[in-house]
């Protein structure tokens, strides 16, 4: 089977069998046409053909392309990802990646809101419907850390309002049950009572009845964000990292954190840990006498 084939068949079998997202599937296809180019100008008819020597090069010219190196780091993942699959379908004898390493990434560390610029932020003015959806939105986003994706996919049915507890399908299209703190659920309960609870509507509402705009939400959240006075970029997930970073503050438990969050791997969710450390150095800073700077 010809190269272009054998990756058109393995990202099909991702969409059928492992429900991998569109977002994600396209994001591999990018990658390994990249390698697909590749291989075409070096007149390499079979992916047989290649070993890590050859794949260090094809990472390099990448490099020299300006591909950055978060962004090589994700190519070689997708590369892994398909030649591990080949492998155990036996159309491919040797691992072309083995010992291949991408550059280092420095890590940026996400920003979060403090306990007063979040509260600040939710406690949004007015009774009218828009000021009823947004105080519920943003609530909700602080109160169990949702993707922006799992918030407007919400319906009714998901939510355990008298339980304090909402069913979210996060990716993968894996399902996780997660706490709504109490301030969320008056605000979810002012929600449904003003505009009604049918099971299968929609939590947020948009135009016509039907699921609020991503892009909506966004740009709501920049609004509020700019008539409470807070100068950071405000985002749906900053709510999510600050959610993240306020629980490890209080908990400090990890493992928690990485299931409230839906996170596959804890590596993803070890950067909070940073974030916890940094808020320790400041209270340091400020409160001890052999700490204080001139």
């Amino acid at each position: 089977m010809p190269p272009r084939a054998q990756v058109d068949a393995w990202l099909g079998r991702l969409a059928a069998e492992r429900q991998a997202s569109p977002h994600t599937v396209a994001g591999y296809r990018r990658d390994l046409d990249k390698l697909l180019r590749w291989m075409e100008a070096q007149g390499l008819a079979g992916f047989d053909a290649l070993d890590p020597h050859r794949l260090r090069a094809f990472i390099a010219a990448e490099h020299r392309g300006g591909l950055a190196p978060k962004s090589l780091q994700r190519l070689l993942s997708s590369c892994r990802s398909l030649f591990r699959q080949l492998r155990r379908e036996g159309a491919l004898a040797h691992d072309p990646a083995a010992g291949v390493r991408g550059p280092k990434v420095h890590r940026k560390l996400p920003q979060v809101l403090d306990v007063d610029e979040a509260g600040a932020l939710v406690e949004v003015e007015g009774d009218g419907p828009l000021a009823r959806r947004d105080r519920a939105m943003l609530e909700l986003f602080y109160s169990s850390g949702l993707r922006l994706s799992e918030l407007v996919a919400l319906h009714w049915l998901d939510l355990d309002l008298d339980a304090g507890e909402v069913r979210v399908r996060g990716k993968g299209n894996k399902t996780r049950i997660v706490p709504v703190g109490r301030h969320a659920v008056a605000a979810l309960r002012a929600l449904g009572e003003a505009g009604g609870r049918a099971p299968e509507a929609p939590v947020f509402r948009g135009r016509g009845g039907a699921p609020v705009n991503p892009r909506t939400v966004q740009l709501r959240l920049k609004a509020l964000a700019l008539r409470q006075g807070l100068p950071k970029h405000v985002h749906p997930h900053l709510l999510r990292h600050t959610f993240a970073s306020h629980m490890l503050e209080s908990s400090g438990d990890l493992r928690a954190v990485q299931e409230l969050l839906g996170h596959a791997d804890i590596a993803t969710t070890q950067i909070y840990t940073h974030l916890d450390f940094q808020h320790l150095a400041r209270v340091y800073d400020a409160a001890h006498p052999r700490a204080r700077r001139k």
